[in-house]
């Protein structure tokens, strides 16, 4: 079977995951990918997540992350922009998710990064997904 959004299938197994209070959940691998578990590991979303090869593309296992009473650490997760519709954004109309609370997934010239990072660089581009 051939995912047309593999970010949002991502997106989604780790959000069915987050509210099945599963400790953990694989997906497939990609750069992109592992760049999207990097910045959820630095951000505190998940606890950690290691890239297990299989002989084919690899897979990322993500351990999940809960907070006292197994409450979710991720409360929502949206993707942004889609393969039908592109969202992107200069370095200034950068968007804050949940006011400054949440962080924005932005994929830039410089690489995948969070929306602090990116208006520290000064640079825009592809808004990839909202976490909060």
């Amino acid at each position: 079977m051939h995912i047309t959004d593999a970010i949002a299938d991502m997106l989604t197994r780790i959000r069915n995951a987050n509210s099945a209070k599963h400790d953990t959940v694989d997906i497939p691998s990609s750069n992109m990918k592992k760049s999207i578990a990097q910045i959820l590991l630095d951000e505190g979303y998940i606890k950690a997540f290691e890239i297990v090869d299989d002989g084919k593309q690899g897979i990322i296992h993500i351990t999940l992350k809960y907070g006292p009473g197994k409450s979710q650490v991720i409360q929502g997760l949206r993707r942004v922009s889609k393969p039908g519709l592109r969202i992107y954004s200069g370095s200034e109309q950068l968007p804050k998710v949940m006011r400054g609370l949440g962080v924005a997934i932005i994929s830039t010239s410089k690489g995948v990064m969070t929306d602090k990072q990116a208006r520290k660089e000064n640079v825009g581009g592809e808004v990839l997904a909202f976490i909060w």
